[in-house]
């Protein structure tokens, strides 16, 4: 058994508390599952557009100037991790971003990425 580390800064009941707090192995899992599929520009690139319009595979394709399997391989990981939704409208589907939530995560994650660091 590995021995456990002691220090006069550890709080153990708080990081009791702390623990009783986390999220289950599924949310961690489907969490883990967002942030590994963010690790595609190409992806992040579809969310970033999606913020300003809903869109088309055709107009994404257009906008980023990679293949349409790319964006639809792309979509289709986005889709299955409820980022983004599709409708039909006619014969094209239009994707959206999912809700609010993914909307903010992405303007907090430009916004840390673009602000001064002091």
């Amino acid at each position: 058994m590995e021995e456990t580390i002691r220090c006069d800064h550890m709080d153990e009941t708080l990081i009791k508390q702390m623990m009783e707090t986390l999220p289950g192995d599924e949310p961690i899992s489907r969490m883990s599952a967002v942030f590994q599929a963010l690790q595609s520009e190409t992806r992040l690139r579809i969310l970033f557009l999606l913020t300003n319009k809903d869109m088309c595979v055709c107009e994404l394709n257009y906008a980023l100037d990679v293949t349409q399997s790319a964006v639809s391989h792309s979509l289709r990981t986005l889709r299955q991790l409820d980022l983004v939704r599709g409708k039909k409208e006619g014969r094209y589907a239009i994707y959206h971003i999912a809700d609010d939530h993914v909307r903010l995560l992405i303007e907090m994650c430009r916004q840390h990425v673009t602000e001064e660091h002091k």
